[in-house]
């Protein structure tokens, strides 16, 4: 196993213009603001949602200063990033040809219990309260602390605890939903 590179010192080499070691900064956290991203974007825009992430982070690159982490400051742009998405989605409706879903579901059904599962998975996080979802994704997907979370949410710990608490809350009463009811037999 490789050791973490320290990120902060890839950050101020990039900063002053070195491509390797922004080259080396971006391989380094590129899952990550995947990770976080996908669950606060529509299906299939997380890629172009980094790539503008990470092209606002090395136009912001010169002013890090390190008082927060290097991911922490990143999942802050990815998540302005990913708000600024939505407001645009919202002012401008997408028209989108729909594929014969029937022929793709039939050629792919043998292979979909783990796509289903994820497909699930994002449907109930999709489902939640923004601010909600925000909070979990960072704290539960993402693995920051809640300290990092609020930093990135800019907003109180207290508030990030009682957003994932409700998020779970939330969760679970989505999950019971879609169970079926099971019967006692005897």
């Amino acid at each position: 196993m490789m050791p973490e590179p320290d990120l902060t010192a890839l950050a101020a080499a990039a900063a002053a213009g070195d491509r390797d070691a922004l080259t080396d900064l971006i391989r380094a956290t590129q899952h990550d603001v995947l990770r976080f991203l996908t669950p606060l974007s529509s299906h299939g825009d997380a890629e172009d949602l980094a790539q503008e992430t990470y092209l606002r982070a090395v136009r912001a690159l010169p002013d890090f200063a390190g008082r927060s982490s290097v991911r922490t400051w990143l999942f802050a742009i990815a998540r302005h990033v990913a708000a600024d998405a939505v407001r645009l989605a919202g002012r401008r409706p997408r028209a989108a040809s729909l594929p014969d879903w029937q022929a793709t579901a039939d050629a792919v059904a043998p292979q979909q219990s783990r796509f289903e599962e994820q497909h699930a998975l994002q449907d109930l996080l999709a489902g939640l309260d923004p601010d909600r979802r925000e909070a979990f994704v960072a704290t539960q997907i993402a693995g920051l602390s809640y300290a990092e979370a609020a930093e990135v949410c800019d907003c109180p710990v207290g508030t990030i605890r009682s957003r994932v608490a409700r998020a779970r809350e939330d969760l679970v009463a989505a999950v019971s939903d879609t169970r079926p009811e099971q019967r006692r037999i005897g």
